[in-house]
């Protein structure tokens, strides 16, 4: 995968925007330890949460703003997020299975930046990403045109990750339990 991102710098401000989003860009050691100084801190369980809630949110914002930029609409502005996540260092997404009609997805991480970044750490690393497929999922079902079925909202989670042996992390999109 080629990162062919658009990339343009305010030369008054400074501000990087990538499709008219503002952007932050930081070494992946910089954003790793601010993220493991937090987690120490927090407690996995609370920090967790926290990012679940705050990804989800941003999330469902992105997808919002891309498919106005690109003229995109569905499962292709959920492609077109993961693909940008890929181009933007977090790792390679995939979507191995989606039927947003009963909001279940299986998403496919390869190369984590977090299994990267803390070689022999064990455990679920990437849980920061769950609320993302969520968001995203959601933004698909919220904006379906009414002739469309949508489904339930949804709940994302880390199934597996990479840093706990397997070939890659998995996440799973299910409907929200009641």
């Amino acid at each position: 995968m080629q990162p062919q991102l658009p990339i343009d710098v305010d030369p008054n401000t400074g501000v990087w925007t990538t499709d008219a989003l503002p952007m932050l860009y930081v070494p992946r050691h910089f954003f790793t330890n601010n993220h493991t100084a937090v987690e120490e801190a927090l407690g996995i369980d609370t920090y967790a949460e926290i990012l679940y809630k705050a990804g989800y949110k941003s999330a469902y914002f992105w997808c919002d703003k891309e498919a106005k930029q690109h003229g995109l609409s569905g499962m292709a502005v959920f492609e077109h997020y993961l693909k940008r996540l890929s181009q933007r260092g977090w790792g390679i997404f995939t979507i191995a299975e989606a039927d947003p009609s009963s909001s279940h997805a299986r998403i496919e991480l390869h190369h984590s930046s977090f299994v990267l970044a803390q070689p022999g750490k064990e455990g679920k690393l990437c849980y920061m990403f769950a609320g993302w497929f969520a968001g995203a999922m959601d933004w698909v079902n919220d904006t379906a045109p009414d002739s469309a079925r949508k489904g339930p909202p949804s709940h994302s989670k880390e199934a597996r990750c990479a840093a706990e042996g397997h070939d890659h992390c998995v996440f799973e999109v299910s409907p929200l339990a009641s």
